[in-house]
Parts: structure tokens; sequence; C-alpha cells
């Protein structure tokens, strides 16, 4: 069905229907769906089309609530509504409403992609306010601190109490330009670096390179991933996407024999630096993880995925069967990656053991989880 529609048009009240995979919940107009933000399922409201030029759906805003869900709260940062700040799509949602939500989220993406049923529950984790520990910022024309829109370039300023997600001494920059702090140090490698603290072990990551940007989160995904393994002294294993050795380190720790493998040439220097005291216990290799697995040995018993948001893909999880390991476990930060990612493990006959999912983005849409996989039995 074709329907001319303008951006600004707004249409209902209209009944929401399921959440879907990156912050939105689904509604049905004319045959059509519609993405809907800052809605909850269930409630009654008028939408703001935003977007209408795609021919298969339709995205929106909920800028009036008509009959409001009983999980629905007052956002706490004023640009967080409807054509604010496109960072928190969540805190309309109360905290046991964003759990539920998520859950949601991953149960459909696990059984409509990798076509597996999952009954457990996304596990809280706090804090839930001033959590993120490194914050990227832009400035507007009036040279305020600003965050993009939704889907957008333009910027929206921050508003005078600061943002309410990020940590008190968070690591800042702004228009891509670290600013000054007194934990940033000269690094080894030759770029700006900070010390992180999980898994026992102080860590050198590079000031704008990854870490996990929620305090609670290194140390709950390490756990999640050695009771998931069960790593035994002697055992081998690969640590694909390793970057400064999170995982590396905390296997090795346990005794086993580990092979690191990441793109990211400074976060391999200052990996090899981080674990200089396991000697040759640990190893490294720098490159692309599809094209330096396959120089690696041909067997091992465990194996970390930890991928960026796209996934592991076809080829490293067909490359990591065919080291027959014992168990792999897949570090997922994007839902719809792990669905895919899972499903192709389950094509080749592997099971999923297990699956822990985290909420350590709260009041965004964003989730952690950690699955364990196994070779098929018989």
């Amino acid at each position: 069905m074709t329907r001319s529609s303008t951006r600004a048009e707004v249409i209902g009240p209209l009944t929401v229907g399921p959440v879907a995979h990156g912050g939105h919940c689904i509604v049905r107009y004319e045959g059509r769906v519609i993405f809907v933000r800052h809605a909850l399922p269930g409630e009654r409201v008028r939408v703001r089309l935003t977007d209408t030029s795609q021919d298969r759906f339709w995205r929106g805003d909920a800028v009036e609530v008509e009959e409001a869900s009983a999980q629905r709260v007052s956002p706490r940062c004023e640009v967080a509504g409807p054509g604010g700040c496109g960072g928190c799509d969540l805190q309309h949602v109360s905290a046991a409403g964003q759990l539920d939500w998520k859950t949601a989220v991953v149960r459909e993406q696990l059984q409509r992609l990798g076509g597996l049923a999952w009954d457990g529950e996304v596990e809280g984790v706090d804090p839930r306010w001033e959590w993120r520990t490194r914050m990227r910022y832009r400035r507007d024309a009036d040279g305020r601190l600003a965050m993009r829109r939704f889907r957008s370039h333009d910027l929206v300023a921050l508003p005078a109490g600061g943002c309410p997600i990020a940590a008190a001494e968070a690591i800042v920059s702004v228009d891509e330009q670290l600013q000054p702090d007194r934990r940033i140090e000269p690094g080894p490698t030759g770029v700006p670096v900070v010390t992180e603290q999980a898994a026992g072990r102080h860590w050198t990551v590079a000031a704008d390179g990854f870490w996990q940007v929620h305090p609670a989160a290194a140390d709950t995904l390490v756990g999640a991933v050695l009771d998931g393994l069960a790593a035994q002294p002697g055992e081998r294993a690969f640590d694909l996407f390793c970057g400064v050795g999170l995982f590396t380190g905390a296997l090795a720790d346990h005794g086993v024999q580990v092979w690191g493998v990441e793109y990211d040439r400074t976060a391999i220097g200052l990996a090899r630096r981080n674990l200089a005291d396991h000697g040759a216990s640990v190893r490294f290799s720098v490159g692309d993880v599809g094209r330096e697995l396959q120089r690696l040995p041909k067997r091992t018993d465990l194996i970390v995925l930890d991928p960026p948001r796209k996934g592991a893909g076809k080829k490293v999880v067909d490359q990591s069967i065919a080291r027959r390991p014992r168990a792999i476990a897949l570090v997922a930060c994007d839902p719809a990656a792990l669905g895919r990612d899972v499903g192709y493990f389950a094509a080749a006959g592997w099971q999923l053991q297990g699956l822990r999912a985290f909420d350590l983005f709260p009041q965004t849409h964003h989730i952690e989880s950690v699955a364990i996989l196994v070779p098929p039995t018989g």
C-alpha cells in the first residue's frame, strides 16, 4: 500500500504492540509497521512520524500517551524524550520494565535469527545511573556540550545538571579530542593510556580505546565466561578479538595456556605488557581474526569469542568449530548478532548449553550476553 505522509504528521491514538530490537515498539497502522520510540507495549499513544521514506516500515515517536503502561515512569533527563538526545531510549521505562523489555528482545532475536528458545531473564547490574565511565560529546554552535539526536547529526545541548548516566569521573572526549584528565598518562606504545581494574588485575588501556564502560561490566563478563567454560589448569584456549587481554589474563590466571588474536595493534601491544608476568603461557597475534585463526594450532580445548557489535560471522564460527574445542564462550553486545552467530553454531549441530544476559547499559536498549556452546554429543 502506498500512502503519502509528511514528516511532522501526528497519527493516532494507536495501540502499541510488542518491543522490537533497537529501542522501539511495533505499532501497526493501515497495514504498515511503524517502529515507535518512547512507547511501551499495551499503551494507547499518538505518534509523530519521523521517517516515512521506506516502503516496508515507518519510524515515529510517541508524543502523547492517552493510556499509560504501569511500567511507565518520568524520565530523569529533560532531553531524553522525543526529539531529544538519542542516547537514552528507555528512561521512560521502570527498572523492572527495562529488564522485561530486554528479556523479550533477547528471546525474540534468538528465536527468529537462531531458531532457539530461551527461558532465561536479563540480569540487572548496579549502578543504574552515573555508570558510563567514558563519554563522547560534541560542541554545538553556541559552544555548549551536546549529544546527537537519534538517527541525526543534529545536536542537543546537555541539560544544566549534565548527563545522568555519566559517571562522576568519566573520561571525556569532545569533538573526538580527549580532555585533560589526571588519570590519563603517556603510554608505552606512544598513545595516552589509563589504568583499569578487573579480574584481580590492573590493565593498561588506551584512553580512547575499547574498555567496557559500565564499572561492573568487565568483572561480570569475566565471571560468566569462567563459570561457563569451567577451565582446567593445563588446557589450551584461543581468545579471539582479545583487546588488551582481559579474558586471556583471566584464563591464564587459572592455569590455561592462551593464544590471543586482535586486529588492533595498539591493543595487542598493551595486552603483551599487561600479561608479561605469564611469559610463554600467553601468546598474541595481531591481524584480522578470520585470517590469523587459520595460522593458529589446529586443536584447542576452549575458545572465547568477543567480537565487535556486528558479531563473529560465519567464517570465524566455522573456523572455531573446526578446532574441535570442548566449549566456546561467545560474548555478544548485540542481540541480533548473538542470534545470527548462535544460529551458525546450531546449524552445525552445536548446542547452546547456557546463556546469561546482563543489563550493563541501563536506560538504553543495549544488552551484553555470554553464550556457552558445546559440540554435539554422540
